[in-house]
């Protein structure tokens, strides 16, 4: 059950960062081309991936006991560009490997 929790937060981890990263591309279409609908749907997926990641990480953090600052770090991933690839690989791979 642990595994696939954590299973589930490294895919959202990765398809997270990926709509966040597809802002880069989207803003300047919104902003300087007056291409509103990539951005508004991009936004829209974002959004539930970003909801979806914050709660995964609570669950996560629950039940494998994370300290406190795992916990922060991960959370803290979702609002810097390439900050959940980076959990990714720094956190969540070494916790799955040590289950």
């Amino acid at each position: 059950m642990k595994k696939a929790a954590l299973s589930y937060l490294r895919l959202f981890a990765i398809l997270e960062g990926i709509s966040y990263l597809a802002f880069g591309v989207t803003m300047p279409l919104k902003y300087m081309a007056e291409m509103h609908a990539p951005n508004y749907i991009v936004g829209m997926i974002h959004g539930l991936l970003f909801v979806a990641y914050c709660v995964l990480v609570l669950v996560v953090a629950r039940k494998l006991k994370w300290k406190f600052s795992t916990t922060f770090y991960a959370g803290i991933a979702s609002l810097l560009p390439f900050g959940t690839f980076v959990a990714d690989a720094k956190i969540f791979k070494k916790e799955l490997d040590d289950l």
